[in-house]
């Protein structure tokens, strides 16, 4: 660890008209100064019923973080009624995000952890032209690719594709963007997770990892080639498996982190083990990032039913992410 400081995490507000103000507070009252960080937003926009702290320099946020919930203000043109998102209000989440990353660039902050966005209401109001978060974060640390994970205490599971067709998953899966996604896993659990030897656990993409081809040929024409290459490199990983197999708990014992081949194959899983628990973790930034692993949830946004654990979590993710980046 370095002899200075660590420096807090921020937290960009989100869409504060969803349930990203109610979850940070929310958050900060049960981790009663655990972790320190400090929110980027308009205090207006935060309830009134927990300690607020505006705060004019992220350094100033360790001290605090215990008495109070640290604010950097942002101010934005408008109030934020819970459930109704304001159109003039988009620009400024984009603002915010953009500060944050701004300020972990500058090392006045350690890791960042973002509260949800309402993707419609910035491509709507604020020209975002960025299919969310993720991506806009990659544009502005200016790498080409990263890898979404998500996380919790019993699986670490990473999609190869994302949000797209399912019938689309066959072309996408190209044995290129598969060993990317592999090789940036595997040094994402090194640098961001503290693990010296990640094991790795790959699925395969049709039943039974296509049964020798009589299922689908990608298993052994795509996947299986590529494990193989990054095995002989030394890499602790093994698969295709068939992911009907890999993920009860005597499975999960023996990886560190799966790579599944589409999007619900990966989220069905962690959402069924840690459906409040789970943290959306971007790996291949140049600093650490999560999320609460749910979106801006405008329907419940201000009946004080939202639930923070997937934001406590989120926030001691970053934190402990934060810690192994500087230990190492």
């Amino acid at each position: 660890m370095p002899n200075t400081p660590l420096p807090p995490v921020a937290v960009s507000c989100g869409d504060p008209s969803g349930i990203g103000p109610e979850i940070i507070a929310g958050a900060w009252s049960a981790l009663k100064g655990a972790v320190p960080f400090f929110v980027i937003g308009d205090p207006a926009h935060l309830p009134n019923d927990i300690p607020l702290a505006e705060i004019r320099d992220p350094s100033e946020a360790a001290d605090m973080v215990a008495k109070a919930l640290p604010v950097l203000s942002h101010r934005f043109p408008r109030p934020a009624p819970p459930g109704a998102p304001a159109p003039e209000n988009a620009a400024h989440v984009v603002d915010v995000i953009a500060r944050a990353v701004t300020l972990i660039t500058e090392g006045r902050a350690s890791a960042l952890t973002t509260a949800p966005i309402a993707k419609k209401e910035l491509v709507d109001h604020a020209a975002f032209a960025f299919p969310g978060h993720t991506e806009f974060l990659a544009h502005l640390a200016g790498v080409d690719r990263v890898v979404m994970m998500l996380a919790s205490d019993e699986l670490r599971v990473v999609p190869a594709t994302i949000h797209i067709p399912l019938n689309e998953v066959p072309a996408a899966l190209t044995a290129d963007a598969l060993e990317a996604t592999i090789r940036l896993t595997e040094a994402g659990l090194r640098r961001d997770f503290g693990l010296d030897a990640p094991r790795l656990a790959i699925t395969g993409l049709n039943p039974h990892a296509g049964e020798g081809g009589m299922l689908g040929a990608e298993d052994d024409a795509v996947i299986a080639p590529v494990i193989a290459k990054l095995a002989r490199e030394g890499m602790a990983i093994r698969g295709p498996i068939p992911a009907d197999t890999l993920f009860h708990a005597e499975a999960r014992a023996t990886y560190d982190a799966a790579v599944a081949m589409y999007h619900d194959q990966a989220l069905i899983p962690i959402k069924t083990l840690a459906f409040d628990r789970g943290v959306n973790v971007t790996l291949g930034l140049p600093f650490p990032r999560t999320s609460p692993d749910h979106g801006t949830a405008f329907d419940i946004a201000g009946k004080g039913i939202a639930r923070p654990t997937s934001m406590v979590e989120a926030l001691k993710l970053a934190w402990h992410m934060a810690r192994a980046r500087a230990a190492a």
